[in-house]
């Protein structure tokens, strides 16, 4: 009885350190987001670069693609109602849905065989997935928010996806400079 008592604390222990860990990477990234923030193409300027994705991914290489999909989600959230308010649902959906797709693709590749190459390989198919899948989303999403026909949105295209493959490839780059110097931490 005590021994199971013993197991039962040290796994609830466990799962309470990962909880602090998880809400320490929402709380870097929002706080990225607020320090570091600027549009790369000034033709979209409302597109602007933020490391945000950075903690996200780490998370994600840390405890999995479900764990991403949840700081994504929190995290939007918290960006969307505080330093990046501005930008309001329609911030917070295109967030959740390219970050989303990033930590997912990125996520499952890695948790199957994490090796330096495997790395390379999730983080530029996430990459891919999130510049592809945004495509599609800005099409739908975009005219009806900002109020603008698909046409616009089109035209607009080039740098949209510029604009991820930008993003995804610099937070990616990070991310595979840091990650292997604070996995330990992470998983302890």
């Amino acid at each position: 009885m005590q021994k199971e008592t013993e197991q039962k604390n040290i796994s609830e222990e466990r799962r309470t350190a990962k909880l602090v860990k998880m809400g320490a990477m929402v709380a870097l990234s929002v706080a990225l987001v607020y320090l570091i923030h600027f549009p790369i193409f000034p033709a979209v300027a409302f597109l602007e670069y933020d490391p945000a994705d950075i903690p996200i991914l780490v998370g994600t290489f840390a405890f999995g693609p479900l764990v991403g999909i949840v700081l994504t989600v929190v995290t939007s959230v918290i960006q969307g109602l505080t330093v990046s308010a501005s930008s309001g649902l329609y911030g917070i959906l295109m967030h959740v849905i390219a970050t989303g797709v990033l930590v997912t693709v990125s996520g499952i590749i890695y948790r199957h065989r994490k090796t330096r190459m495997m790395a390379v390989v999730s983080l530029l198919c996430g990459m891919a997935a999130m510049a592809v899948f945004m495509m599609g989303a800005n099409m739908l999403i975009t005219p009806v928010f900002m109020g603008v026909p698909a046409e616009t949105v089109w035209s607009l295209m080039p740098f949209i996806v510029g604009f991820n493959v930008i993003k995804a490839g610099i937070n990616g780059g990070v991310t595979f400079i840091i990650y292997k110097r604070i996995a330990n931490f992470l998983r302890k």
